[in-house]
Order: C-alpha cells, then sequence, then structure tokens
C-alpha cells in the first residue's frame, strides 16, 4: 500500500510541471508583442505623434491625421488589470514593444513584462543591491541596451522600462510614464 502511494505522489510530481506549462499563456513583453491581458482587464490604445522630442501630439487610435514629421509616430496601449494596476505598452510602427511603465497597488509580473530581457534585469538588480550593501527599495538599471526603474511600496507601485537602441526618432526615455 506504502508504495503505490509513493508511486502516485512521484508520478504526480514530475506530471505537475508539465500541467502548468500546458495553461500558462505565452507572453512576449518588452522587445517582442505586446502581452496577452487576463480576462479582468480593460485595454485601450491611442496613437502618439513625437513633436521634435519629449512632447508628444495625442490622436486616437481611430482618426489620426497624418503629420509630415520627421519623428515616427508609435501606440500607447493601457491596460488596466483587474487589481487597479495599470500598464502602458509604448509600440512602434511594426507593433513590437519599446517602452513599458507601471503603476498600481500591485506590482506587476515583471517576468511577463520585461519578456526576454527579465534575466539581464535580476542580474542588474542583484548587481545594484551588492554595489550598495544590500537592501531593498527602489532600484534603477541602466545598461545600453536596457534601463528599468522600479519602486514603491504596499499598495503604491510603479515603473518603467525601455529598450534606448529600440526608441523611435523623437522619444526618449522620458517619455516612457
Amino acid at each position: 500500500m506504502l508504495s503505490c502511494v509513493r508511486r502516485a505522489m512521484y508520478v504526480a510530481a514530475l506530471a505537475l510541471p508539465w500541467s502548468f506549462a500546458a495553461v500558462q499563456p505565452a507572453h512576449a513583453g518588452l522587445g517582442g508583442t505586446p502581452i496577452t491581458p487576463p480576462a479582468d482587464a480593460s485595454v485601450s490604445s491611442r496613437t502618439v505623434q513625437p513633436a521634435g522630442g519629449a512632447q508628444g501630439v495625442m490622436r486616437s487610435a481611430s482618426g489620426a491625421a497624418s503629420s509630415s514629421s520627421a519623428s515616427a509616430s508609435y501606440t500607447v496601449r493601457e491596460t488596466t488589470f483587474g487589481n487597479g494596476t495599470l500598464v502602458r505598452e509604448y509600440l512602434a510602427a511594426d507593433g513590437s514593444v519599446f517602452g513599458i511603465a507601471w503603476r498600481g497597488p500591485q506590482m506587476p509580473d515583471l517576468n511577463d513584462l520585461l519578456g526576454g530581457y527579465f534575466p539581464q534585469y535580476v542580474a542588474g538588480v542583484k548587481s545594484v543591491r551588492a554595489a550598495r550593501g544590500g537592501g531593498h527599495g527602489p532600484v534603477t538599471v541602466d545598461q545600453s541596451g536596457l534601463v528599468v526603474h522600479s519602486g514603491g511600496h504596499m499598495g503604491s507601485f510603479s515603473g518603467q522600462a525601455w529598450l534606448p537602441p529600440a526608441l523611435p526618432a523623437g522619444v526618449s526615455g522620458s517619455d516612457i510614464q
């Protein structure tokens, strides 16, 4: 009887990771396609035309007039999660995410938001914390290919992340809000 129980637990332990993999949705995040919002989220978007730098002119996604500016327009996709957290994804003309910002009562899943850049972010956080002797609190990872600012406290989190080489003409990191 005991060996049957052990065998059942062993089989369940082997199957458990595969069952999670089968039900978890695929996310791309920063540098890829926008995240897949959960069922309880609301999503909206707008097109932005940078006006020579940090300030952009907002235009609706449905009726944007064309402009003969050297700056490329981009789309800001806002997702409000059921818990009240707002995530803004900044999309280049080709649909790739070049920047992300978040704020709200709960920290979003940075693994989903940062996608393939998450390991680079984790390594950067470890390096920053080691340099300042450990601890918690706000953190900035500032590398040539990835910038992430993240901070807050229980009930109020915020942050931004962007890919400096992927920023469209006329857009700077300060536009990711």
